[in-house]
């Protein structure tokens, strides 16, 4: 029993002994390392493998793949940004007038065609009864020659036929030819006046009703104008229509004429005098006023264009006042030619939308009716359809060469 017990107590003793040198083992290895000393300790790099990049220094800061840029590409440079300058639009060249009057002749010649070739007809039957006689005064009033004019036209023609005995198609549309352009008046002076005096520009009023094509005449004329040769300001008087101060404006632009405008519904008078004022100081050879719209039955509405020609006077007397008429409308187109000549001195008429109709007589009897000229004629719609007005061209566009 004792054997037994001391053989236990041995063993406990070197369990301990055994387990002692174990801990101390342990905390020999856990001992804290050695202050750093002052200088320190560089690592270099480890060799680089076939095939890999050497690898950066730690000391180098890391650049990202922004900065750096991915193989084959370049880092892109911050530029300063372009400003691209809005491109001016070329000025358009306006057609010479000799240029116009040869194809707008053409284009008149086919529109009116039917009021000549029915007259020569007629004129060309071998009995000249009273019926006939009467289907041409129908033939007349029908293309808005008037009443007076076409009596007085058919009372010529019976006459010259009876006594000259006329009847081969030469001797009649010769005969024809003459009696219209006497109605046309050719001693009329058809001339635009667009002068001015020695330090002022030439004025040009131009008035009429809405939707005769007032503010497209206008831009045409302007560029009737450039054609040949003149610098032009254009005043848009007309500020009771939306837009229209716009249309005219590019007008201008496109042949580099100045547009002089105003608040929408602002007075047309104090646009109209800034305009002349406009174009004195810079020297223009024309100015060109567009003005409102307006029923001839409105007697405000032509009281006020009256203003707006007394306003512009105090610049210098106005050159020219031109009415606008559309030759569609025929006799009604007198009544409005009519109201306007009362309150402004009309010196001369442009007749717009002349194509395609056959009423080309109306150019005979505004005339008549103002004794006043027609100066412009209009045929289209295109930006150089407009031209002066001669009474031989016009005669041979009716009845033909």
């Amino acid at each position: 029993m004792e054997i037994v017990i001391l053989a236990v107590v041995i063993a406990l003793v070197a369990v301990g002994l055994i387990s002692g040198l174990v801990v101390s083992s342990r905390k020999k290895k856990q001992l804290p390392p050695s202050a750093p000393s002052s200088t320190p300790t560089i690592t270099p790099p480890a060799e680089p493998r076939v095939g890999e990049e050497p690898e950066a220094p730690r000391d180098e800061a890391r650049r990202t793949i922004e900065e750096v840029g991915l193989p084959g590409t370049e880092v892109p440079v911050e530029e300063a940004p372009v400003v691209i300058e809005p491109e001016t639009p070329a000025l358009e060249v306006p057609e010479p007038t000799a240029g116009r009057l040869v194809r707008l002749r053409a284009r008149l010649a086919r529109s009116q065609n039917s009021l000549g070739k029915g007259l020569l007809t007629l004129l060309s039957r071998d009995n000249l009864d009273e019926d006939t006689w009467e289907e041409i005064e129908d033939t007349l009033l029908t293309a808005d020659v008037g009443v007076a004019p076409t009596q007085e036209l058919v009372e010529r023609l019976r006459e010259r036929v009876r006594v000259l005995g006329t009847r081969t198609p030469e001797g009649l549309r010769a005969l024809l030819r003459e009696e219209l352009i006497t109605l046309l008046g050719p001693d009329f002076d058809r001339t635009v006046r667009t002068e001015g005096g020695e330090e002022t520009p030439g004025v040009v009023l131009v008035v009429g009703v809405n939707g005769t094509g007032k503010t497209t005449t206008t831009g045409k004329l302007a560029r009737v104008l450039v054609a040949d040769g003149r610098s032009v300001v254009l005043g848009a008087a007309d500020t009771f229509r939306a837009a229209a101060a716009d249309q005219l404006q590019t007008w201008g632009e496109r042949v580099g004429a100045r547009t002089v405008r105003g608040p929408e519904g602002g007075d047309p008078a104090s646009i109209a005098f800034d305009a002349v004022k406009e174009g004195i100081a810079e020297g223009a050879d024309v100015v060109l006023i567009d003005t409102a719209g307006r029923l001839h039955t409105k007697t405000g509405l032509m009281d006020e264009l009256g203003k707006v020609k007394r306003v512009v006077e105090k610049h210098g007397p106005l050159d020219e006042i031109l009415l606008v008429l559309d030759a569609t409308t025929g006799q009604n187109g007198l009544v409005q030619a009519r109201v306007f000549a009362e309150v402004v001195d009309i010196s001369g008429i442009v007749l717009t939308k002349l194509d395609g109709t056959a009423k080309g007589g109306i150019v005979i009897a505004v005339q008549r009716e103002l004794g006043v000229p027609v100066k412009l004629i209009g045929l289209g719609e295109g930006p150089d359809d407009l031209a002066p007005f001669e009474p031989g061209a016009f005669v041979d566009a009716l009845i033909g060469d």
